[in-house]
């Protein structure tokens, strides 16, 4: 088994499109609830139901390194804002986990006892960047975007919208968040930053943020609620849920 301290959150994620093994398939259905079974059927194409195959794979094989029970034995239930968390078994650590997945890649961050948020997103994917900043990003991170000569201004803002999206999702409430209501400051340091609207009640001390870049066409972002405690260390740990023991 894997140890997770305190001081520690580790980001899993693999590339799915390379995974097409049947028998590693079908093994990854076995581990899915009828719940999980009956959602990928109802996918249309055969790309977006093997994506969330693979995520369910992913999560549950994930959980099960870090204590004794079996991938399939997981439960799970979704908060009113839909963020999934452990229903069962009873007994085990108090992990805490998010996932995210887009066309090429699943992520999964996990913790020890604290809010977490991740996600992905296929850079190369068809629609506007700028303009859907400038309809929803805050003033400040717009005049940031502008501000970038116009070779950067399509990776930059995939840069914000994961760190934006991650932090939705860490705190369990998705889009009930207006998305200009924080800002994520890329320019002023190494370290990112965040700021709040006074509307929204937060603490920018108590979160820690990290960008990374799994592929060419993929960015990824990692949010961590840290509290009081001194920055997590994020380890990077790519994966194929079931052949990785």
């Amino acid at each position: 088994m894997l140890e997770l301290g305190p001081g520690v959150a580790h980001l899993w994620y693999v590339f799915s499109d390379p995974v097409r093994d049947e028998a590693l398939l079908a093994a990854y259905h076995r581990l899915m609830a009828p719940d999980e079974a009956a959602q990928q059927a109802r996918f249309v194409f055969p790309e977006h139901r093997h994506e969330y195959l693979l995520t369910r794979a992913l999560v549950r094989s994930v959980l099960s390194k870090y204590t004794r029970v079996a991938p399939e034995a997981w439960s799970f239930v979704r908060n009113a804002h839909g963020r999934p968390q452990i229903a069962g078994p009873s007994g085990v650590p108090p992990l805490r986990f998010n996932l995210s997945n887009t066309r090429g890649l699943i992520a999964c961050l996990v913790a020890m006892d604290r809010d977490v948020g991740v996600d992905v997103e296929d850079t190369e994917r068809a629609g506007g960047a700028v303009d859907i900043a400038d309809r929803f990003f805050s003033p400040v991170e717009v005049r940031a975007l502008h501000a970038q000569p116009e070779a950067r201004r399509r990776s930059r803002f995939f840069e914000y919208w994961t760190l934006k999206e991650s932090y939705i999702k860490a705190r369990g409430l998705g889009l009930a968040i207006p998305l200009d209501h924080f800002s994520f400051h890329l320019d002023d340091g190494p370290e990112i930053r965040i700021s709040f609207d006074p509307r929204l009640d937060d603490d920018r001390a108590a979160w820690q943020f990290a960008l990374y870049r799994p592929s060419a066409r993929h960015t990824m972002a990692a949010a961590i609620r840290r509290g009081g405690d001194p920055p997590l260390a994020i380890e990077l740990k790519e994966t194929v849920p079931l052949r990785d023991r």
